[in-house]
């Protein structure tokens, strides 16, 4: 059994960064389902990267948050993702933890446990860019590791892209469950 940790930006790191962010902790792993405690096997995600490609062709597009610290005590950075209108992504969603040596690729672990795990996109305005959830758990549920993500008129925005942690519960919605992880990227679409 999982058990999320949950650590929030203060407002004034948010109004700074023009953006929202609830972070960071990641499940705990199975072999310490009897001890609660936090401890070394407890994963953070410091760092989300959310890779575009061109269908078409074309240079990749990439947008990163970081909180190297993990706590949101020191301000993360955030970048802005800048699309192409008219235009047909592949995305690939990357997570780490990057306050291990080495770095532990988060993002395989939750590949791994892909039945208790489901990412949400959620655009404001909601017509910004329409994303769909491309991978499968074991079960034929969506996951979101890998999407494909169309742009149509140019506008701006922010893309909420949130973990959902649903061990047990996954029944293809994001309400069952906690939240593992949840970073608002600034969004254009030119």
């Amino acid at each position: 059994m999982h058990t999320p940790h949950k650590n929030t930006l203060s407002r004034l790191a948010l109004l700074a960064l023009l953006a929202t962010t609830t972070l960071f902790g990641a499940c705990k792993k199975d072999n310490d389902k009897d001890d609660p405690t936090p401890d070394d096997d407890n994963e953070q995600i410091t760092t989300v990267t959310y890779t575009l490609t061109p269908t078409s062709g074309g240079t990749p597009v990439s947008v990163t948050y970081k909180d190297l610290d993990g706590d949101g005590g020191t301000a993360p950075t955030i970048g802005t993702l800048a699309l192409t209108a008219n235009t047909t992504y592949t995305g690939v969603l990357t997570l780490l933890d990057e306050t291990k040596n080495p770095v532990v690729n988060t993002s395989a672990e939750i590949q791994e446990e892909a039945d208790e795990h489901l990412f949400v996109f959620t655009p404001t305005p909601a017509n910004l860019v329409q994303i769909t959830r491309t991978d499968k758990d074991k079960n034929n549920l969506e996951v979101g590791l890998q999407t494909r993500l169309v742009t149509t008129s140019a506008a701006s925005g922010t893309l909420k892209i949130t973990l959902r942690h649903q061990p047990g519960v996954k029944n293809g919605t994001e309400t069952p469950g906690d939240t593992d992880v949840e970073v608002t990227f600034p969004t254009t679409v030119r």
